[in-house]
Parts: structure tokens; sequence; C-alpha cells
């Protein structure tokens, strides 16, 4: 697993602790890996064990003050209090960050409207741009921190710890970054020539096809070949080529 922002999930039981450790390394999984890793351990440690009951029982100017000092790239302390303070308040509304998702699910096939609703009712209620930490898919972002959160916590199986319920594997959109963006071209899943979030469904689709129930189930081991150093996507690609032509 390591290196990789998901390993934090791992140290958590309690799915009420989980889903906001998910969101925290989500929203700062950009950058390298090991600013990544060192960042969440950041965050985490002010949050304390059990982060899920320290957000409902610390105020949201409490929190933004033990973050005064925080820097990830261009995330500062108050952007990732805006963010957990949000959080804190759809978990009061509606009990869970789980229920705040289900909230804006409908009968689609994809999680997208539900990925639109919760991002702009998290961010809203924090006070944060939608735009940053939780993008929004309503400007055609790709939203690829917000699938992986999605992934992490919907998929459960040797990789991902999974714990919520009411979402099917079967309605996830791809994480799209640009390892993935570049093995959606060679496998031929899309032509587009921007990762949006057009191409994320795309890409998407073709995986459907292999897999109709879990179309995510192969974001891990695929993005590790860019992610480790002893991997080597150009030579995964250059294989599917070599094979397709």
């Amino acid at each position: 697993m390591h290196p990789d922002p998901l390993e934090f999930l791992y140290r958590y039981d309690d799915i009420a602790d989980r889903e906001i450790v998910g969101l925290v390394a989500s929203s700062l999984a950009y950058g390298g890996v090991k600013q990544i890793l060192k960042s969440v351990s950041m965050v985490l440690e002010v949050l304390g064990r059990r982060p899920g009951r320290s957000l409902q029982e610390t105020s949201p100017g409490a929190v933004k003050g033990a973050l005064a000092g925080f820097k990830h790239r261009f995330t500062t302390g108050e952007d990732m209090a805006g963010l957990l303070a949000g959080a804190g308040r759809a978990i009061a509304k509606h009990g869970s960050l789980n229920d705040c998702f289900l909230a804006g699910m409908e009968a689609e096939p994809t999680v997208l409207e539900a990925m639109h609703r919760f991002a702009g009712e998290v961010t809203g209620l924090g006070g944060c741009s939608p735009d940053f930490l939780l993008p929004s898919t309503a400007k055609g972002s790709a939203c690829k921190r917000l699938n992986l959160y999605l992934r992490w916590m919907v998929r459960a199986d040797a990789v991902d710890p999974g714990g919520w319920r009411g979402v099917s594997p079967a309605a996830l959109i791809v994480p799209l970054d640009t390892h993935m963006y570049k093995t959606g071209l060679a496998l031929g899943f899309t032509r587009r020539k921007s990762a949006d979030i057009r191409t994320a469904l795309e890409v998407t689709e073709g995986f459907r096809l292999i897999a109709p129930d879990d179309p995510v189930k192969y974001d891990f081991a695929l993005t590790r070949l860019g992610i480790r150093e002893e991997s080597s996507l150009a030579e995964f690609l250059a294989g599917i080529e070599q094979a397709q032509g």
C-alpha cells in the first residue's frame, strides 16, 4: 500500500472516523506523494485519535487555530479548517457524510449528480470554495480527488476498506489523473484531448465493458505503475500499443 494516502484509512475501524480521514487524505492528494503523506499526517495529528468525535466536539475556531501554520502547496490551514467545518456541519445535519452523500443520490447510472450536490453542501456549509479542496463537476472538473474518496469509501476488497452503505460500486467514476488518462487513451476508451469529467465518464464506460459491476476496480493497480519507482507506466502503455498493433 505504501506510499499512498489510502494507507491512513486502514488505521480506523470506526466509519465515523474513516470517512473524515478519507476526506482529508483525498482532498490533499495532489503533488508529490511524500509531501501528501506528511501533510495528511499533520492534519490528523490535530484531529487526534478519534477524528469523527473530535470534529463534533471541537469548535471550528479551535480547529482553525490549530491548523494556523499548516501549508500543503497552495492549501492553507484556513482552507483545510473550512473543509473540516463544512464536514462537521454536514454530519450534524445528516448524521454522517455517508448520509449527506445519499441525500443527493438519484436513480442515475453514476454518482455524478450526487457528487455535485455533496461538494456544494460540504463546501457551502464550511465557507470554502467548491473549486478548491472539494471541486464540483458543474464546471467540468474530473474531480479526481472526490472520485478517489468515493472509491475508498464505497468499495471493499483487499485494496479499498469501504464502510459506506447505499452506494453501488457500479455507479462509481474512475479517478482520472495523468496516469489513468494515458491508460484510457492507450486502451482506446477515449480520444478526448482534455482530462475533464466527460473524459472520466468515457474511461469509466470503457472499464465498465470489462467489469460492469465495479468499473473502478483496476484504478489502484494501474495508477501504481506511475507512482512506484520500480514500475514503468511508459513500458506498460508501450506493451498495450504493441499488442494492439
